[in-house]
């Protein structure tokens, strides 16, 4: 994305005043697909090995001990019971909310 923002800058396609959060979004591999809601993180880590970093930026973070190839359907309804029991506050305070 950023060598492909460059390479028009470098032709004066765009200016590079110009680059904004939806310049960069245009230019990603995953461009057409909504930015995710909830990562589910297996295998006990507490990390998330620079997976789409920037779509994950307002996504709630599920972690588990559960190995992925042990995960089964229950698992993925209680990531969604604990989904659905949180404040979505896209970087904001709760009292930024109200």
């Amino acid at each position: 994305a950023v060598k492909a923002i460059s390479d028009k800058v470098k032709n004066n396609i765009i200016s590079p005043e110009s680059i904004d959060e939806t310049i960069i979004n245009q230019h990603l591999y995953t461009h057409n697909l909504p930015d995710v809601d909830l990562l589910i993180r297996t295998s006990g880590e507490h990390r998330i090995s620079n997976f789409l970093l920037w779509q994950i930026a307002y996504a709630e973070l599920y972690f588990t001990d559960v190995l992925w190839p042990d995960f089964r359907e229950q698992h993925l309804y209680e990531a969604i019971i604990s989904y659905q029991k949180r404040e979505r506050r896209f970087g904001k305070t709760s009292e930024q909310i109200k």
